[in-house]
């Protein structure tokens, strides 16, 4: 049953290098007062909430530091409530329909839902995963789930582990190359690796330094590879677009992570560098050839929430979804929804 709180002075606003160039957005518009509403249920996410993905049957997932919870468009559940108390960082669905969802401390959890609980197995450094606490899954074009790990990065084929430690870049300097947050296959069959020391490109056989002008990529949170085949990698040096032949960069704010929307719009979280409040940012597909594109902004300091926003997702119906420290919210370009449990 939805609950309607006050409206907040919650102002979105578009920045432009010509502020007569300013362009409506499908979901965004200037100078418009969002609406902010709680819908109290049950089972909701209240913590932080790291991921979140729509699965093939249209299902909504968000791995949660309290659990990891299902929402099929009328109700949540927490789907491994009975079997573990881990924190969760990330939910992979996988080409066969199963999940895989990743703890912080407790390894990896492999689901099926159409058998539920009984098909939970949990693997471990025991099975030769690289480390217990792993903050990222991801299934690569042939079918092999990676994860990354604070030990590394680790494969499996369905069978075994291959595990990977990646190279200490600068000797001499502390550098936690080890630590990974991220992990895609780009269209060219490359890896490219995100960590909270420097960033790295795997070529099957080696793995390279990525550098621009001579710097490294520092804490890189998020990598995405866009519609173009574009390269998109934010952390702790801002957001950075590879076309192939060189970097972008569009913001030095941190950022900590990238999605692309079905328009092609690029969305970040990203920490202000005046304020030090996180923002929901989305960057106009149309205008990311200019020099400065036009950048759409929702402040995350509403009401209940102060802090850092997570895991962003565009749902069929063309919602977007993100996490913050205290669960989900949920826009409709005019509402920002948030879910808590009665």
């Amino acid at each position: 049953m939805a609950k309607p709180v006050r409206l907040l002075a919650l102002l979105m606003f578009v920045c432009c290098t010509l502020c007569n160039a300013q362009t409506k957005s499908d979901l965004l518009t200037s100078n418009i007062k969002i609406e902010t509403k709680e819908v109290l249920t049950s089972n909701v996410p209240n913590t932080i909430n790291r991921t979140i993905k729509q699965d093939r049957k249209g299902n909504i997932w968000f791995a949660a530091f309290d659990g990891v919870y299902r929402y099929d468009g009328q109700s949540f559940t927490n789907v491994i409530k009975e079997v573990s108390s881990a924190r969760f960082f990330s939910v992979t669905e996988d080409r066969k329909g199963n999940f895989w969802f990743t703890s912080i401390g407790s390894g990896v959890y492999f689901y099926n839902p159409a058998i539920g609980e009984k098909s939970f197995k949990n693997f471990t450094t025991n099975d030769g995963l690289a480390n217990n606490r792993v903050p990222y899954s991801y299934e690569d074009k042939t079918g092999n789930i990676w994860f990354g790990t604070e030990g590394g990065a680790s494969r499996y084929d369905g069978k075994t582990f291959r595990d990977y430690k990646l190279n200490v870049s600068l000797p001499g300097k502390y550098h936690n190359d080890n630590d990974v947050n991220a992990i895609i296959e780009d269209k060219t069959g490359k890896f490219w690796f995100g960590t909270r020391g420097d960033a790295y490109i795997y070529d099957g056989k080696k793995f390279t330094l990525i550098t621009n002008n001579g710097e490294t990529f520092t804490n890189v949170r998020a990598i995405i590879e866009d519609k173009k085949g574009n390269i998109w990698l934010g952390g702790k040096d801002g957001l950075w677009r590879y076309d192939g032949s060189k970097f972008t960069n569009f913001t030095k704010n941190f950022v900590g992570f990238i999605y692309e929307d079905k328009s092609g719009n690029i969305w970040t979280s990203a920490e202000d560098g005046y304020t030090g409040r996180w923002e929901l940012c989305r960057y106009e597909a149309k205008s990311l050839s200019n020099q400065k594109p036009i950048v759409a902004k929702i402040s995350s300091e509403y009401e209940g929430s102060k802090g850092m926003l997570f895991g962003i997702l565009e749902a069929a119906d063309g919602s977007i979804w993100f996490g913050a420290m205290d669960g989900v919210r949920r826009f409709d370009g005019k509402i920002i929804t948030h879910f808590k449990n009665k």
